[in-house]
């Protein structure tokens, strides 16, 4: 008797473990979705990051051009 009993709650408790790792993996990807740009959104990202490199390149060759007039001076 002890022995099917100890197996019963054995089982049981590997089915409430395993309904909590199930909902806890739903409510996991519920919050990614929130937490991850949807696909739609990429053109915006993709303009924002050429944005990014256009005002990059432009703070550069204002460096460069700095360097080469001080350099000039000297």
């Amino acid at each position: 008797m002890t022995l099917s009993n100890t197996t019963l709650e054995s089982q049981e408790f590997h089915e409430d473990i395993s309904e909590y790792v199930a909902e806890l993996q739903l409510h996991m990807t519920l919050q990614a979705r929130n937490l991850v740009p949807s696909l739609q959104e990429k053109p915006a990202v993709e303009e924002s990051r050429q944005q990014l490199l256009s005002e990059t390149q432009a703070n550069i060759e204002k460096l460069v051009s700095r360097q080469e007039i001080w350099a000039c001076r000297l």
